[in-house]
């Protein structure tokens, strides 16, 4: 195509209405017609990015091959799509007004007043085209997020409106809203929606499409009084129905034609079919599926499953393709003692050892892995996870039962885990920690270099503290061998149990960050497999 089309999805009502799905699922239908698609979010939220969240307050931060700590909805759109995302594809509000602030200082401007039209706008829109400009792309579907009518949202509905003028055809709108049922009633209610859309109207938008989001199949006659009420044509108003998985949501999107409507919109002339025989494939194994596999997640977020999103797709990933369904036991490391640890991991097939900073649940993380290496049960930890069995391991193989991480106990005599050196005299918190793909060699051999199939790999980080190296000798001596190592720093990135029959592993990178529903990460997958066992 000569220029590049820009999809902007706003979304109004409610928040969570899955704004991100659509724009996953969107986009995996132009990809599947052969075209190059990308995905990008514009976060209102003041922070420059979600690094210092509490993932209680925002769920995972997923992290690009580039080191950024991003939204979590990029790690839906690196799964629907298999493209990777990078800074560019995240923007916030506080990035936004740091460069403008910076270009302000460094007097960029010429001494004119700084305002949000046009400088904060400005930012905006040459963040949203960078996309375009910089990377070979036919459709860029940027999703704002936040609700249509919060304060913090008006710049970038106002950089949409700019954009929508200076762009022409190239640019299409589309507003998720929800229709609730009313039981008392007995009907779906549509007045939400005309609000939400009279809201965006007023701030200059006037959406081409409308997807609406409703838990009961709306009738023809019922889309024809939104369309009317709203000012989009009735082929145009898209029913968004709940699903059982998410992976669902682009086939229901096919057969509404929302990738129909949104090329004729854009005027671009395509007969052709999406081609998604691979992603029926997955599906049909992940509904079909006549046997579980029951995992058990050890963690201190447990009560916000978006905490750990990108690891609980990617074991649903593992297990579809293992021909099971995933029967997930989310246990709250907190509540875990050597008294209930037994009780708290009966019947598991398998025990995952999650991510997480902080003192926190860590005895109970410390406890679990324990027990999984003493009864053999199958066994996966990550990062935080990881130096929780490398603790655990010198606690109770090596007696050395002060053994602690640094970032607990700074005073601890047997630092096992220790903060990097790289790390030491680091001040600012935010976007500072060990971040994006690093390399790993793998030792022949051993469990690791079998399951990915070659030598040296390279998996996306997120940490400051790794297995302090002193101890590794006596690790390895005493069966817990370091199988997969950074060739420039020699840091440790896998343990692994060396026996044949158990399968006990812990890794310091983040493999969640790499599983889409085409490729499952390996990991995952051979973790499943030998939980079935």
């Amino acid at each position: 195509m000569p220029n590049t089309k820009y999809i902007f999805v706003t979304g109004g009502v409610a928040s969570s209405l899955g704004k991100g799905i659509i724009c996953a699922s969107l986009g995996k239908l132009l990809q599947a017609r052969g075209y190059r698609v990308t995905n990008q979010k514009l976060d209102p939220y003041i922070n420059v990015d979600p690094g210092t969240l509490n993932p209680y307050e925002h769920g995972e931060c997923y992290v690009t091959v580039d080191g950024t700590e991003t939204d979590l909805d990029l790690g839906h759109y690196e799964r629907f799509l298999n493209v990777e995302t990078h800074r560019a594809n995240n923007i916030t509000s506080g990035r936004v007004y740091q460069n403008v602030i910076t270009k302000e200082r460094r007097g960029d401007y010429l001494g004119t007043t700084v305002q949000v039209i046009p400088h904060i706008t400005n930012e905006i829109k040459e963040n949203i085209l960078e996309l375009g400009k910089n990377a070979d792309f036919d459709f860029v579907i940027t999703e704002i997020g936040g609700t249509v009518g919060d304060i913090e949202s008006l710049p970038f509905i106002e950089s949409i409106r700019q954009l929508r003028w200076e762009m022409g055809k190239d640019c299409l709108s589309i507003h998720l809203t929800y229709v609730p049922f009313l039981s008392a009633a007995g009907e779906l209610k549509t007045k939400p929606t005309q609000h939400s859309v009279k809201e965006l109207q007023q701030e200059g938008v006037q959406p081409d499409v409308l997807v609406l989001r409703t838990e009961h199949p709306i009738a023809q006659h019922v889309k024809d009084k939104v369309a009317l009420f709203c000012n989009v044509e009735p082929e145009a108003v898209i029913e968004n129905i709940d699903v059982k998985t998410i992976y669902e949501v682009p086939i229901k999107m096919q057969e509404e034609g929302l990738d129909k409507i949104v090329l004729r919109k854009l005027g671009i002339k395509d007969e052709r079919k999406p081609d998604m025989e691979n992603w029926l494939i997955f599906l049909n194994k992940l509904k079909n599926a006549k046997k579980n596999i029951k995992i058990g997640l050890v963690g201190k977020y447990v009560r916000l499953s978006d905490a750990y999103k990108s690891i609980i797709e990617s074991l649903i990933h593992a297990s579809a393709y293992n021909d099971r369904k995933l029967d997930l036991k989310l246990i709250l490391s907190e509540e875990i003692t050597e008294e209930n640890v037994a009780e708290k991991l009966k019947d598991l097939d398998g025990v995952l050892i999650a991510p997480g900073f902080g003192e926190r649940g860590m005895e109970g993380k410390i406890i679990a892995a324990g027990y999984a290496r003493r009864e053999k049960i199958t066994c996966l930890g990550i990062c935080f996870g990881m130096q929780c069995m490398a603790i655990e391991f010198a606690r109770n193989v090596l007696k050395l039962s002060d053994a602690h991480s640094a970032e607990i106990n700074p005073d601890t005599a047997n630092p096992v885990i220790d903060m990097m050196e790289s790390q030491k005299h680091i001040l600012n918190m935010g976007g500072s920690m060990r971040l994006g793909a690093y390399a790993c060699q793998l030792k022949k051999g051993a469990k690791a270099a079998k399951i990915y199939g070659k030598d040296l790999i390279y998996e996306r980080h997120r940490h400051r503290y790794e297995l302090n190296s002193r101890y590794t000798e006596d690790f390895e001596k005493n069966g817990l061998i370091c199988s997969g190592y950074n060739p420039e720093t020699n840091l440790t990135e896998i343990l692994e149990l060396n026996t044949d029959n158990q399968w006990f592993i812990g890794v310091q990178f983040h493999p969640e960050y790499r599983s889409t529903v085409l490729n499952p990460h390996p990991l995952f997958v051979d973790f499943i497999k030998n939980s079935i066992k």
